[in-house]
């Protein structure tokens, strides 16, 4: 009986998806940002595919733009089809900037995984993740992130 149930642990190990990661914790088959695609039009950058990188990282496009311009460091419009910029942004510094996005906004910061949702709880936007259960407060992460390291050590 314990052959059989090795034979079966051993088969079921085979079938478990690879461990690899794409260097932000995330399994390679399961989560990748999409690389932007942009074109100039005029003084301005237009995201063409910004719906499809909404829906990979799970995120409402409006819900995802408000923060993401504020990490720009732009104004922006969601038309139908595309997030226009308001100025001219190169294809590396955008994709630098969503992947910053995605570490502050997507994933985990407990396991690392990208199933978190934002919800308001009493007025305050809460990333919670439904992989480990982690719940944190996402103005809370960001003005910690952005203070000086004194400010910090001294309300502690």
């Amino acid at each position: 009986m314990g052959t059989d149930y090795e034979k079966l642990l051993e088969k079921a190990y085979a079938e478990l998806p690879s461990k690899e990661t794409n260097g932000n914790g995330a399994g390679k088959g399961r989560f990748e940002v999409p690389k932007v695609k942009t074109h100039a039009q005029g003084n301005k950058t237009v995201i063409d595919n910004f719906y499809e990188i909404a829906k990979t990282i799970g995120r409402d496009p409006e819900q995802f733009v408000k923060r993401f311009l504020k990490i720009l460091g732009t104004p922006g419009d969601i038309t139908k089809s595309a997030l226009i910029l308001g100025r001219i942004i190169s294809e590396e510094t955008i994709n630098e900037k969503l992947n910053d996005y995605v570490k502050r906004f997507v994933l985990c910061s407990s396991c690392g995984k990208p199933d978190t949702q934002i919800t308001i709880e009493h007025k305050l936007d809460v990333m919670k993740c439904y992989a480990c259960g982690t719940k944190k407060v996402i103005w809370l992460f960001i003005l910690l992130k952005n203070c000086n390291k004194s400010f910090i050590n001294k309300h502690q």
